[in-house]
């Protein structure tokens, strides 16, 4: 009876083990995909500013340091507030003054019914591009209407006014996402970047190869060559299949910083209506892309409001 009640307890043991070791986040977050190496990324980096943009600074902006920052963020620093002095123009536009940037990078962000989520993400966000060197600037595309959200065609709206505004980078951030390492440059690679491959809703293990959602940096040019997203999906999921699909279709290669620098915390929020659409990946053919993205992309506007920490655009899709 001693025995078999030795022999429960070390099999219970066992088992806690492997569910402690298979539960652990960083298990198999550094081998679960290909990223570049730390060295190589300035090699990667897509340097270009946006048009119209100068600097009175004289010295280059240099990205060593904020490449190997070790310093992880707390996400409490969404419930408090912007230091003094932080330097940041009506719009959401920030460039540092001791130096002249290399990057100018448009955050664009969909948005709708979430006032203290985005209340939050822009104090940290601005917190934590200050520190990154870059100039930048924050567009929050908000859906007015009553139609089911769509977030895609929000993405394309942003995308269109970043363009329009000469913006080079294009980073596509869902507003519920928070970076928690400086080391992860806003600043477009020279391939398509997933830069939310780690989030701690999926305890930091990449859930599947292809995934290419969250926070995404494209350059302006390549979000043109693929015609940028759909405008069809209605409800949430789907679209950022659809987007790899249309990227694999101009043999566009996606890459990613290594896991430990591309660690975001996602904030709680109610669950979203689903889309007809989220189980459909469209393999699109070369000359497909066009019927249906930036070129047939249709809204109105209802109005553009330069606020002190980001660029407004309201439409009614």
């Amino acid at each position: 009876m001693r025995n078999a009640c030795k022999k429960k307890v070390l099999y219970c043991g066992i088992i806690i083990i492997v569910l402690i070791i298979f539960l652990h986040p960083d298990m198999n977050a550094r081998r679960s995909y290909e990223y570049i190496e730390k060295e190589l990324i300035p090699d990667t980096l897509y340097e270009e500013t946006a048009v119209n943009f100068t600097s009175s600074a004289i010295l280059e902006c240099d990205y060593h340091d904020v490449l190997f920052d070790d310093t992880t963020l707390s996400d409490s620093l969404v419930d408090g507030d912007l230091i003094e002095g932080h330097r940041i123009r009506e719009g959401g536009e920030f460039s540092p003054s001791d130096c002249k940037p290399k990057f100018s990078t448009a955050v664009i962000v969909p948005y709708r019914d979430r006032a203290e989520q985005l209340r939050g993400f822009l104090v940290y966000m601005h917190m934590f591009l200050r520190r990154q060197s870059i100039h930048y600037r924050i567009f929050v595309v908000e859906q007015v209407d009553t139609r089911p959200f769509n977030r895609a065609k929000l993405l394309n709206i942003g995308a269109l006014a970043a363009m329009r505004a000469g913006y080079p980078c294009l980073v596509l951030h869902d507003v519920d996402l928070l970076p928690l390492r400086p080391a992860n440059l806003y600043a477009c690679t020279k391939c398509p970047r997933h830069m939310s491959s780690s989030i701690n809703k999926f305890r930091f293990v990449l859930p599947y190869l292809n995934l290419f959602g969250g926070a995404i940096a494209i350059t302006s040019h390549q979000y043109k060559t693929i015609n940028g997203m759909s405008n069809e999906y209605f409800g949430w999921g789907g679209e950022d299949d659809d987007l790899y699909a249309r990227m694999e279709s101009e043999e566009l290669k996606m890459c990613r910083f290594e896991p430990e620098n591309s660690r975001y915390h996602m904030m709680s929020h109610k669950s979203q209506h689903t889309g007809d659409r989220r189980k459909q990946v469209v393999k699109y053919e070369k000359n497909g892309i066009s019927d249906d993205g930036l070129k047939n992309l249709k809204y109105t506007e209802v109005a553009t409001v330069l606020h002190p920490l980001f660029t407004h655009i309201m439409v009614d899709l």
